[in-house]
């Protein structure tokens, strides 16, 4: 029974398939670190923000496939720079939001008008699909040291403005009375999360970039309220997410439409809503037995 239940679990080549093992070991280095990043996201309350730059780097992409030239590069650029000048748009959170909001109309149209350009002129048909829901069978091999590179970059930055970048994240008035240069800080910030949203989105897609980003750093905060720990409960919570749905994504080929499959982003973005949802429904329980304890004693 239980040999009969590992390979329905398992499906034949799962473990021998190098594209498995590839979009494993991607998924895992990208959900490690929007599991950090998304913390200090969700703590700024810039979770706009990464939602932001994945439509910003759909245009990017679209624009790099109507080029010639892999979608990464056009996440990556456009996302950076998008990065960048959103962090200028205004000194508190609401301005840029609010600046961001009207520009972003126009971003996701100039996007829509690339992907036609794509799907019309170049004939690339898939475009749409592997720009805006992601493909990680599909990458190209020689990307993922380039991916584990700008990950690895990322979680280093991180780590250098660290300190100074919780502290402003408390109190941004209070770091700049002490030194502390909240506006450096705040755009090395938007960069790490550039890059976080931005290789998000090769797995997931733009459009669900952010669930690896903002969903397992939300349900983390709920367990605990320290930085560190929180990090290290979100990347474990983006990676089981992510390779549950790769798991999952592969055993679809089996489903009906048989040997068609289903989209990874689908599974990833299921799992990590459902954890949230089991999340809140364990910290509402926890709430009523305490009212209930103190009620008793």
């Amino acid at each position: 029974m239980l040999n009969s239940l590992w390979h329905t679990l398992f499906a034949p080549g799962f473990f021998s398939s190098s594209a498995v093992w590839r979009a494993l070991s991607m998924s895992a280095a990208v959900a490690v670190v929007s599991g950090m990043v998304g913390v200090f996201a969700v703590v700024r309350g810039q979770s706009f923000a990464g939602h932001a730059l994945g439509d910003f780097g759909t245009t990017g992409a679209s624009g790099a496939f109507l080029a010639g030239l892999n979608a990464v590069w056009g996440f990556l650029g456009v996302g950076l720079i998008a990065g960048a000048i959103m962090d200028t748009l205004g000194k508190r959170a609401k301005e840029r939001d609010i600046a961001t909001g009207v520009v972003l109309s126009l971003i996701l149209g100039i996007g829509a008008l690339f992907l036609y350009f794509d799907t019309t002129y170049r004939n690339t048909t898939g475009a749409p699909m592997t720009i805006l829901f992601g493909s990680v069978f599909l990458v190209d091999p020689s990307l993922l040291p380039f991916v584990l590179c700008f990950d690895g970059l990322a979680v280093l930055l991180l780590f250098i403005i660290y300190r100074p970048l919780l502290f402003s994240s408390l109190n941004v008035d209070l770091a700049r009375a002490k030194g502390v240069p909240a506006r450096l800080i705040s755009i090395l910030f938007m960069s790490a999360l550039a890059m976080a949203v931005e290789q998000s989105a090769i797995v997931v897609g733009a459009l669900l970039s952010t669930a690896l980003l903002i969903g397992p750093a939300a349900i983390a905060i709920r367990f605990t309220h320290r930085p560190g720990k929180a990090m290290l409960v979100a990347s474990m919570i983006g990676i089981f997410s992510s390779w549950m749905g790769i798991l999952l994504a592969y055993d679809s080929y089996n489903w009906p439409p048989v040997n068609r499959g289903w989209p990874v982003s689908f599974f990833i973005a299921s799992i990590i809503l459902l954890l949230y949802i089991l999340s809140h429904l364990r910290l509402r329980m926890g709430t009523r037995r305490g009212k209930k304890v103190l009620q008793e004693g």
